[in-house]
């Protein structure tokens, strides 16, 4: 394995300009990176199962996304591997009695995703049931361990598999869909796939969360398949199990996250959006389970809610609360809008929580500055780390990273989280790569910032200044925060960009030649629209499935509710001049700044076409612009090959414009066959 890292590493100066020493963070570095997916505590607090994603190797795996492994780690971070090598664990659960951990895979012999066990004193994974025809998209284990909710697509009508054969394929778009089925099964292992009567609810069927009775569950729906439905026409209602009817509906407006009985099953807590204009699901609200009455429970909340969890002892939730660039982990009780702290900002940045039956221990996947997601076990106020996925980075060295605000132009404060160069020198300017978050309603945290699109770390050790920036109209600032780049695409959100970049070069940190700019999504609009209606500012640009004809893009997309909705807050038609000069193409004439574009070929979200009008648009009037799709990608690349490929073309654009200064394009080809021929060559 060393003699194929090392030829991996040897054959990457093909196509890289900058060398770098092993005890930095390297492009070859970010391919190996593990990290936890999701962590849930045994019933009595000892020990936490958790998920941690494992990259393909590159060069010698087939194509495909990481592998997820299964593990139990105890409070001292003895680590125990359950299910281990090329397999995909996922939605694990443990048992009432903490005797078996639940999991979702599909093995070789496995038709389709099932549903199995393991027992945590060791043994075999043992299937415990399949659906006929279909795989079991997720499951609800009922708290007495007596049922499971299963929620799965209907099984394939053989009518239908004949005709395809046949050629009769016609598509009829977004019409004919299949909305997801929701069965209660009694937990009995069966060797044979079953059957059961699908439980009559209208509509799709999304997400279901029982109470700790088991005599209720709450289902959430939405009118169709559609992820615009998803997105802004979803509803929470509570069933009663034995009649399998609807007894509560909770009246919400706009987007809609998790919801969960409280245990004495007279509260539910609910995460969603203030209205339909909210772009995100940061409001927490507390709704009474027999009535349907709900009322936000912390009012003028200046951040944003990502998750919760009650505690078993009457009326008590914990939460995590994100501000700014910084997250923290409170606990409030019914009743009261007021909350104390366990982890205090700048600690960890957490999600998943995951409360033992004896309110114990609180379990969580945390990732800081130094380190991925990690276990974290949180008794009391002390947070103790449990898992160690990436004991190699314990060997490098960290360029400083800091969380920083600032006031724009007109007096809005943004700011972001910026990684100083390795080896920083005051006095000294540096290169800078802007890295642009997509949403535009998401946030950048101050932990864990490099990843195959994202270059943190990893572009500090060659010598860059690397900035997230938090513009107007991200998370964490609260919902008015998240409103203020409504109906104005491209306006003052971009102009905090160039505001950015002037207090960097300010500071005397940044050369304000040598600034490239980057993103995906929302973040490639920001990149697209950096390299021509602001390109006197950027000296590079690297777009990433980003939207560069806000006309064409309304009619292309799979959430254009959802951006009528929560982002132009207008259509297109009711002012059509207005969209097309707030798309890159319209600026695309003046760009003096050389532009590599990249998206992935099956990108639902953003169609691919949206890279091809800017590349077109470029291209013939003699601009510096490239090119390149990924076949089986969507928004955003999964597989480890096309992550691996898109480091390297990102960085050299970068380094070819910003470090070696020249003014061609480098080469297009990456030579995957010479680094192909030292791994084999290497293994023999």
């Amino acid at each position: 394995m060393k003699l194929i890292k090392s030829a991996i590493a040897l054959a990457v100066g093909l196509a890289s300009a900058q060398v770098v020493a092993n005890d930095t963070i390297t492009i070859e570095d970010i391919p190996k990176i593990q990290s936890v997916v999701q962590s849930v505590v045994s019933p009595d607090g000892e020990q936490v199962a958790f998920t941690r994603s494992v990259p393909r190797e590159l060069y010698v795996d087939e194509n495909g996304t990481n592998f997820t492994e299964l593990f139990l780690v105890d409070e001292d971070g003895v680590e125990r591997p359950f299910i281990t090598g090329k397999v995909n664990i996922s939605s694990i659960q443990w048992s009432a009695d903490g005797e078996h951990v639940y999991f979702l895979t599909k093995k070789k012999d496995d038709k389709f995703r099932t549903l199995y066990r393991i027992a945590v004193s060791g043994g075999e994974a043992q299937a415990v049931l399949s659906l006929k025809g279909t795989s079991i998209s997720s499951y609800q284990l009922s708290p007495n361990g007596e049922s499971v909710a299963l929620l799965a697509m209907p099984a394939q009508e053989k009518s239908e598999k004949e005709l395809k054969k046949l050629g009769f394929m016609a598509e009829v778009y977004e019409l004919g869909l299949k909305d997801k089925q929701l069965f209660i099964v009694d937990l009995v292992a069966s060797d044979k796939p079953l059957s059961p009567t699908e439980i009559e609810v209208e509509g799709y069927v999304s997400a279901v969360n029982w109470s700790d009775d088991a005599k209720q569950l709450l289902v959430k729906t939405q009118p169709t398949a559609l992820i615009d439905d998803q997105y802004m026409k979803s509803q929470w209602h509570v069933m009663d199990v034995e009649s399998k009817k609807i007894t509560t509906s909770f009246k919400t407006e706009g987007k809609l996250g998790t919801a969960e009985f409280s245990h004495d099953g007279e509260y539910i807590a609910i995460l969603g959006a203030e209205d339909k204009h909210d772009p995100a699901t940061g409001r927490l609200y507390i709704a009474n389970a027999k009535t349907g009455k709900i009322e936000e429970w912390i009012p003028n909340f200046m951040g944003h809610i990502s998750d919760f969890e009650w505690l078993n002892r009457k009326n008590v939730l914990n939460f995590i609360g994100n501000v700014g660039a910084e997250s923290f982990v409170a606990q409030i009780k019914v009743g009261s809008a007021k909350y104390k702290k366990l982890i205090s900002e700048g600690e960890l940045i957490a999600s998943n929580l995951s409360v033992s039956d004896s309110d114990k221990t609180i379990a969580l996947k945390a990732n800081t500055a130094k380190h991925p997601n990690e276990v974290f076990m949180l008794r009391g106020k002390k947070s103790t780390r449990l898992s160690d996925s990436n004991p190699w980075l314990n060997d490098k060295r960290f360029a400083k990273q800091e969380n920083i605000t600032f006031k724009a132009r007109d007096g809005v404060e943004i700011g972001g989280v910026l990684v100083y160069p390795l080896d920083y020198k005051e006095g000294t300017r540096y290169p800078l790569i802007m890295s642009v978050h997509g949403g535009p309603e998401s946030h950048d945290k101050d932990g864990w910032v490099t990843n195959y699109s994202r270059p943190g770390q990893m572009g500090a050790a060659r010598g860059y200044a690397v900035f997230y920036p938090n513009y107007r109209g991200s998370t964490g600032k609260g919902v008015d925060y998240s409103k203020l780049g409504q109906g104005d695409y491209a306006g003052k959100e971009f102009d905090d960009l160039v505001d950015t970049k002037n207090h960097l070069v300010e500071m005397g940190l940044v050369d304000t030649k040598r600034v490239g700019i980057t993103g995906g999504s929302y973040g490639g609009y920001a990149s697209a629209w950096g390299a021509t209606k602001l390109t006197e500012h950027f000296a590079a640009s690297v777009m990433f499935v980003g939207v560069t004809n806000q006309l064409s893009k309304f009619g292309t997309t799979d959430i254009s509710n959802e951006m009528h909705l929560v982002h132009a807050r207008s259509y297109p038609w009711d002012k059509w001049q207005w969209y097309l000069e707030r798309s890159p193409i319209y600026w695309a004439g003046q760009s003096k700044t050389p532009l590599l574009i990249m998206h992935g070929k099956d990108d639902p979200r953003v169609h691919p076409a949206q890279s091809m009008e800017l590349y077109r648009y470029m291209k013939v009037q003699g601009k510096e612009v490239r090119l390149v799709y990924y076949p089986g990608e969507g928004h955003g690349n999964r597989k480890v090959a096309a992550q691996y490929d898109y480091s390297l073309r990102l960085m050299r654009w970068m380094d070819n414009y910003l470090i070696e200064g020249k003014k061609d394009m480098p080469a297009y080809e990456i030579d995957h066959a010479a680094k192909l021929k030292a791994v084999k060559d290497a293994d023999k």
